[in-house]
């Protein structure tokens, strides 16, 4: 980590970290003040966000609902598959909650940072302790890409917005999949919920 001056906050983003099971011990034992930012969405919407990238590099790979079950017929969802084992949030947070206190964990929701990023950055200062510098006057919606993109200085040029690789349309799903994936992770993102405090609400879209 690079050195930090009095009244200095360094940040460092490495979205794996959440997913390996030794991160948690490994930062705690070298700062374990640390403040953990945690940006998390639907798990299904996750997954396939997950599959396209993947999909976009190999496009040889099998389809979404071949690689989301060992039994299509039976039903039996494939919790290995990467894709999927991710999005088990509650699976992940337990490790974490064994060396950090909630108090030094922070919860972005991803559908709301899309809607208003302005406010899901105000938490986000609030929790570092910063002032709120960040507002909406630093935000534009892209409709091409389908994202918020962070305007610009007044003495500098373009926007700053996601790069291509973000944004990709992502393939339709069975939508019986899609059912079943709902029933898959609803018991976990309860029991995420009950964990954090916050209802990400994540369980409405089933219903839409």
């Amino acid at each position: 980590m690079p050195s930090t001056l009095e009244g200095q906050i360094t940040m460092e983003k490495t979205p794996s970290y959440f997913v390996t099971h030794d991160a948690p011990k490994r930062i705690h034992s070298m700062a374990r003040d640390t403040k953990l930012i945690i940006v998390v969405r639907n798990p299904i919407t996750r997954a396939i966000s997950d599959y396209t990238q993947t999909l976009s590099k190999r496009p040889e790979i099998p389809t979404f609902e071949v690689l989301a079950f060992k039994n299509r017929t039976l039903g039996l969802i494939d919790a290995s598959w990467s894709a999927l084992r991710i999005g088990i949030y509650a699976l992940h947070l337990e490790s974490w909650m064994q060396y950090f206190p909630l108090s030094q964990i922070h919860f972005v929701s991803g559908e709301r940072l899309i809607i208003d990023p302005a406010g899901e950055m105000a938490k986000v200062q609030d929790f570092l302790g910063l002032k709120r510098i960040v507002t909406d006057k630093h935000f534009y919606f892209n409709k091409t890409k389908g994202f918020p993109c962070l305007k610009k200085p007044e003495d500098s040029s373009a926007p700053r917005c996601l790069g291509k690789s973000k944004g990709r349309t992502h393939p339709k799903i069975d939508p019986d999949v899609i059912h079943r994936l709902h029933k898959f992770y609803k018991p976990f993102n309860m029991m995420f919920y009950q964990m954090t405090g916050q209802n990400f609400q994540w369980e409405q879209e089933e219903k839409q």
